[in-house]
């Protein structure tokens, strides 16, 4: 996350924020931001599901899994509402779609990547949650087996099955968008 935006986030959200609420987003924003960016390529959208964790909690009652295990809670909602986003995209672009074919073809590369992109996110998007979490912490932050089971609290064990079965049914999903 580029220093201005963690600036103008900061200075958004957290000036109302509670102290432990202040202690939180200063010690996870970044990874965060960093999770919504990977799932969702674009700046404001991540920036929007960093705010929105965080006005959600200033809203309401800190929760108690919160205080358990707060990096883990905090990244299971910004791959959550990181999701919401990926897939609110996913109805809107069939609206947009169909218009896209009647503007010709100018920079054919581009789109193939954003397509692909494009692509690979619904897939993860219809993926478990639990299966989208891991893949994420696995591929978007480079994490260990080891640190995503701490993290999520879970076994090792558990995580390289998660991210076999993961990769898996991806691979599937995004084979049948062919």
């Amino acid at each position: 996350m580029s220093m201005l935006a963690v600036s103008r986030v900061s200075r958004a959200t957290s000036s109302g924020l509670r102290p432990e609420l202040e202690q939180l987003f200063r010690e996870h924003s970044h990874m965060l931001y960093r999770t919504a960016y990977g799932m969702l390529g674009n700046r404001a959208d991540a920036e929007d599901v960093l705010q929105t964790i965080f006005l959600r909690l200033l809203r309401r009652e800190l929760p108690p899994d919160l205080s358990r295990n707060p990096a883990g809670y905090l990244y299971r909602a910004a791959v959550n509402l990181s999701l919401n986003v990926v897939r609110s995209r996913k109805r809107a672009a069939a609206i947009v779609h169909a218009e896209a074919f009647d503007v010709a073809g100018d920079d054919d590369g581009s789109r193939a990547a954003e397509e692909r992109h494009r692509r690979l996110m619904e897939a993860v998007a219809a993926l478990d949650q639990k299966d989208t979490q891991v893949l994420v912490l696995r591929y978007v932050h480079e994490q260990s087996d080891t640190a995503i089971a701490k993290l999520l609290g879970v076994s090792r064990g558990t995580i390289a099955m998660r991210l076999f079965r993961a990769r898996h049914r991806l691979k599937k999903l995004i084979g049948e968008g062919s």
